[in-house]
């Protein structure tokens, strides 16, 4: 009897295959040299397959539009040369380089949203991965609390008899258990507040370093870290004529700039990194516009502008305002 050729054995992909052609992948999506991949992550189960890739794109691009490039890149390209489906592809913006462009080379794409001037999509955080353990161990915490106090509830309101499993936990915490006047109420205090953190990261989206941008496609969620954010705000202030240190901190709502001016008017560079800094957010495409809070002290070695001479006008006029 001969054996179909289907059932002679069994073909396996593993994750690590599947991972180093989702990295390469990645490269292929925008121009040659574009993308740098830092990392990525496959998990293959059955003919599904969930690749991640953390990468590095170029600086000045419309983020929303070169991430959704290279997403729908990498889980096509991948499914084509895996033979696996791959639903989607969760891709992670590391960080932004600045390359120069060369003759032949396409310029970075232009969502179409922002030209038209459309109003920005409501979205929202992506949840964490970790929230299906967190609610298994939430609802089985909270199932032993409910059979617990329905055994105490009935004990006191109607006369019945305390379980049997209760009373030898008892037994056997007052032999071997900790001291309950003061050991006791701590370990109690820590399963408390065990509990609570438990539960409010079960119900919470988490992942706070991501800030949600405006989806470029219908189902699809795209998330900016709050390090990208600040790297791109501080190049673009950096750029002001004038300014030296810049330090930015970004937060969910809010980002605050703090910028030190080596040379210039302070009126006018103040006006100047306030709207570099406007400009460089709107560029970003996320979801809700940051509320910035830009703060401009002068350097030790700050000279004000000499008469007749512009302010921001640059170096130049610095160096004519030496004595």
């Amino acid at each position: 009897m001969t054996t179909p050729a289907a059932e002679r054995g069994t073909t396996t992909v593993a994750d690590r295959a599947v991972r180093r052609i989702a990295e390469r992948a990645a490269t292929e999506a925008l121009a040659p040299g574009a993308v740098e991949v830092s990392r990525g992550s496959a998990t293959v189960r059955g003919r599904r397959a969930q690749v991640g890739v953390t990468v590095s794109l170029p600086y000045p691009a419309v983020l929303d539009e070169a991430g959704e490039s290279v997403r729908s890149h990498v889980a096509e390209r991948t499914a084509r040369l895996t033979g696996l489906t791959v639903p989607s592809a969760r891709i992670r913006v590391r960080r932004l380089s600045r390359r120069e462009r060369s003759a032949g080379q396409p310029a970075p794409p232009v969502a179409a949203s922002d030209s038209a001037g459309a109003a920005p999509a409501r979205a929202h955080r992506p949840w964490s991965q970790r929230r299906l353990p967190v609610a298994v161990f939430a609802l089985a915490a909270a199932a032993a609390c409910a059979v617990l106090l329905f055994d105490v509830v009935s004990v006191h309101a109607a006369d019945r008899a305390p379980a049997r499993w209760r009373v030898e936990t008892l037994e056997w915490l007052s032999t071997h258990g900790p001291d309950p006047t003061t050991s006791g109420a701590l370990a109690a205090l820590a399963v408390f507040a065990l509990g609570v953190w438990l539960l409010v990261v079960a119900v919470t989206p988490g992942r706070r370093s991501g800030l949600p941008m405006r989806p470029p496609l219908p189902g699809v969620r795209a998330v900016l870290e709050r390090r990208a954010v600040a790297v791109f705000l501080r190049d673009a202030v950096t750029d002001v004529p004038g300014v030296g240190r810049v330090r930015v901190r970004v937060g969910r709502r809010t980002a605050r700039v703090r910028a030190g001016l080596q040379f210039g008017e302070p009126n006018g560079a103040r006006r100047a990194v306030t709207e570099a800094a406007e400009g460089a957010t709107a560029g970003l495409g996320l979801a809700r516009p940051l509320r910035l809070r830009v703060r401009l002290k002068t350097e030790p070695a700050w000279r004000a502008p000499g008469p007749g001479i512009e302010s921001g006008s640059g170096p130049a006029a610095a160096e004519r305002s030496t004595p």
